[in-house]
């Protein structure tokens, strides 16, 4: 079925707003990483990585960070994914409440790391990873549950090996290549945005972060209310169109 003009204008913003979290994405793991003694956040591939790497013992690597921050990131995808179950496809205001509540808590945690001296604290800095990652779940799962087509926020391993193995060097033609190269280029200007945050202090990355994520969730939340309200209008329209006929 051919969506309407305005049904594929809300479907590119949805594009637009997935690929900003997938360049915050990379800001919140470049924070995690270089930041927060070599944690990924938003990565979760990396934290795995890293975890087989740690246990085989005499490498150095952290273990109880990366192994905190997985498990909390698949808890806040879970409180999420329950939430969201709920709500009807493409975005709703269960949407915005996800999105909002991870961008509260970055903005938590930004004002946390600017008064705290969190890298002086091995707890502290467990903690910060632990709900950084909790809000990185949230996140992932609201980003799921819209279903824009390969765009994930937080994993580009997948996107690079579609955009090459849909090439035309491997004899494909891929409609999305496209935005599989922004993802890929989104995130990893994100990485060096968070890089360069962190020569001026560690808060600044994660307020970077909490400002897209409530810039998306305002924008997103702002076409979902003007979708109901000409869906309304044209309801109304039609009840009054029959009610009009002999």
């Amino acid at each position: 079925m051919r969506k309407s003009p305005a049904g594929m204008a809300t479907d590119r913003l949805h594009l637009v707003l997935m690929l900003v979290l997938t360049f915050s994405t990379g800001v919140v793991d470049a924070v995690g990483y270089l930041g927060l003694d070599r944690v990924f956040t938003g990565n979760m591939t990396g934290n795995v990585v890293l975890l087989g790497m740690a246990f085989a013992g005499g490498t150095g690597l952290p273990v109880v960070r990366p192994a905190l921050a997985l498990a909390c990131f698949m808890l806040g995808a879970a409180l999420a994914g329950r939430v969201l179950r709920k709500a009807p496809a493409g975005w709703s205001h269960y949407t915005s409440t996800s999105l909002l509540t991870a961008a509260c808590g970055l903005a938590g945690l930004a004002i946390f790391v600017a008064v705290a001296p969190v890298q002086a604290d091995a707890v502290l800095e467990s903690i910060v990873t632990s709900v950084l990652a909790l809000m990185m779940g949230i996140q992932a799962a609201t980003a799921k549950r819209l279903k824009v087509a390969e765009i994930t926020t937080v994993v580009v391993t997948s996107t690079i090996t579609g955009l090459a193995s849909d090439s035309r060097l491997a004899g494909g033609n891929s409609e999305f290549w496209v935005r599989r190269a922004l993802a890929i280029v989104l995130i990893l200007l994100g990485a060096l945005a968070g890089s360069a945050a962190l020569h001026l202090h560690l808060w600044l990355g994660l307020a970077i972060s909490a400002l897209l994520t409530i810039v998306v969730t305002v924008l997103g939340h702002r076409r979902y209310r003007r979708d109901n309200y000409l869906m309304g209008g044209k309801t109304t329209c039609s009840r009054q169109s029959q009610q009009a006929l002999p």
